[in-house]
């Protein structure tokens, strides 16, 4: 499958316009959450942890900082919003527009809170696009394999940008196409061929697993992205590619007023 331009946001098989492709997303996540953490770990090789891991240990400087506010979006089942948590200090809001994929989350957050007596993260239901948080809230908002399914990429950065204070920062991690080569070869067969048949088997969601493929095709490449954050109003962004090219992760702050 070759490369297309990438779209103003993304475009399940099926979606005319942003209202469907944001429909059909919810109710895509929504089906697969009972199994969804164990995809993630399985099809990654469990290296979607040292992803999130490393993501925090890069943006540790701002969650030791006991006052910062952080605001993880598209939080799915919480995993980042808990890898920022345990690497500092700062307050952690997670949000996401799937119910059911909150219900993990909260339910995750209470056992942690449980065993360790840890403030327990709260988990807000809200769409990307329209943020119930007041402008300038949050010193870092975050993302990790989600931005990549709004309905509308520029959408989600200015409203990124509205609830960031000035100076704050964002993070968006979230998968790319590696280049041409054996490794991009390789990678891109078990992407497109290998890993939505097991997603299938295991999710019982087909379309979720194809979805997945599809969709990062026609993401971004990290210069891209890098190239509308930086024409959206964020300075110094920086691009970290990761693991052979295929997961990169974007930083960059909202420039000062």
């Amino acid at each position: 499958m070759s490369r297309k331009e990438p779209s103003k946001g993304t475009r399940p098989e099926g979606a005319a316009n942003e209202i469907d492709a944001s429909r059909k997303v919810r109710e895509m996540f929504t089906q697969i959450a009972p199994r969804y953490d164990l995809l993630n770990h399985i099809l990654s090789l469990q290296m979607d942890r040292m992803w999130r891991a490393r993501t925090a240990k890069i943006l540790r400087p701002i969650l030791e900082c006991g006052d910062a506010k952080i605001l993880d979006l598209c939080c799915g089942t919480g995993d980042l919003a808990f890898a920022l948590s345990r690497h500092g200090k700062a307050r952690v809001w997670g949000a996401d527009f799937a119910h059911t994929m909150l219900m993990r989350a909260r339910m995750k957050a209470a056992e942690t809170s449980a065993r360790n007596g840890a403030r327990a993260i709260p988990f807000v239901e809200s769409d990307a696009l329209r943020l119930p948080f007041a402008d300038g809230e949050f010193d870092l908002v975050t993302a990790a394999f989600g931005f990549r399914n709004l309905a509308n990429y520029e959408a989600g950065l200015l409203e990124i940008r509205r609830v960031l204070k000035s100076g704050g920062t964002i993070a968006i991690l979230e998968f790319a196409e590696p280049k041409p080569g054996w490794f991009g070869d390789l990678y891109r067969w078990y992407f497109r061929s290998v890993l939505p048949r097991i997603g299938a088997v295991i999710s019982g969601d087909k379309a979720a697993y194809s979805y997945l493929p599809k969709s990062v095709a026609r993401f971004f490449q990290p210069a891209e992205l890098k190239e509308l954050m930086l024409a959206r109003g964020f300075e110094g962004v920086e691009a970290r590619v990761w693991t052979g090219g295929t997961v990169a992760l974007h930083t960059g702050m909202k420039k000062a007023c």
